[in-house]
């Protein structure tokens, strides 16, 4: 599972997905502290980049599809609308509004952790884009301030966090520590690196035999413990991830919880959907996970991969808005995010 299994076609329907969730202005859910009567405003007051896509995080991350896109398929169809598109949102002055609203008194712990996580990964994206040329570099300099802002925010709070997040909501501190260690290599900042390896270490490192029967929640869009495990594996060697992983991984019959997709019952139901983006995010844990494991499992691994895409993966296109407005991306993470990276 090394190599990228999206194929064009596939990418060319979620670049479409994509497209119309960033520009799409209403349904949107509104996370916003007021203060007072003068704090009422239309959301794209608060939010010039991101107030599309249902909610702030969601349109983070599928601004993060788009940039990851072009990544992969530079010469795509959709590729000239993806990079106008991407020229009109990420313009330094509509960053600084996004990032003066972290400054406001109810709002810096606006998102943390699981929209900061987001933020981190769309720079480490724009950052690797930069590579093709200039425009994609003006990208990446526009958001700069605000990633290196989230960064500094992440990192203090990592500072102060005796315990983690289990639960596999947007809540989840091993999710997030994953999307920022990637802007933590890419943009070589030591220091929310060695943050994230710390706090990782002294959050998970002793557990044991992780009890995989009591998931997933009916909400969960992620498995507490398996996002743990994508962690402890960005953060070990192989060699030490071996014997955490021994000590950790639950007993066969709890461990064929993980393998086996979910059925979702109800998928206009914004909640009760979130379980397709279970079954999509197991498939990007088994992908990251499959070649650090031991050689029994491996082959198990490759087909619980198939067994949670083949379960949700129509969803992120031919769902109703509640699931397409997000499903995309974590599809995109479960068929090309780099092992390894």
């Amino acid at each position: 599972m090394g190599r990228s299994a999206l194929d064009r076609e596939t990418a060319r329907s979620f670049a479409r997905v994509a497209l119309d969730n960033v520009l799409r202005r209403y349904p949107y859910k509104l996370d916003h502290m007021m203060a007072g009567a003068g704090d009422v405003a239309e959301p794209a007051a608060w939010h010039p980049v991101f107030c599309g896509s249902y909610d702030w995080h969601s349109s983070v991350h599928m601004h993060w599809l788009l940039v990851r896109l072009l990544v992969l398929f530079p010469d795509l169809e959709e590729a000239p609308r993806i990079r106008e598109t991407l020229d009109r949102q990420l313009r330094p002055q509509n960053i600084a509004v996004e990032l003066e609203y972290f400054h406001r008194p109810g709002s810096r712990t606006f998102e943390r952790p699981y929209g900061w996580g987001w933020v981190l990964k769309l720079q480490a994206e724009l950052l690797a884009l930069s590579q093709q040329g200039a425009q994609a570099a003006g990208w990446a300099a526009a958001c700069a301030p605000l990633a290196l802002h989230l960064a500094r925010q992440l990192s203090d709070f990592l500072d102060v966090a005796d315990f983690p997040v289990r639960t596999g909501t947007h809540y989840n501190s091993a999710f997030a520590l994953v999307m920022a260690l990637a802007y933590a290599r890419t943009q070589q900042d030591p220091a929310l690196r060695r943050a994230i390896v710390r706090r990782a270490h002294r959050w998970f490192a002793h557990d044991r035999s992780y009890p995989a029967r009591y998931e997933p929640g009916g909400d969960e869009f992620l498995s507490g413990g398996m996002t743990e495990a994508v962690l402890m594996h960005a953060v070990m060697d192989g060699g030490a991830f071996a014997e955490w992983w021994e000590l950790f991984a639950p007993g066969p019959v709890e461990l064929a919880n993980w393998m086996t997709p979910v059925e979702v019952a109800n998928r206009g139901d914004p909640k009760t959907t979130h379980l397709d983006g279970l079954n999509l995010s197991r498939a990007w844990c088994w992908r990251l996970l499959e070649p650090a494991l031991p050689e029994p499992l491996r082959p198990l691994a490759v087909r619980a991969w198939s067994d949670h895409l083949d379960a949700s993966l129509p969803q992120a296109v031919e769902g109703q808005y509640v699931a397409t407005h997000w499903l995309a991306s974590f599809a995109v993470l479960a068929l090309a995010e780099p092992v390894g990276g």
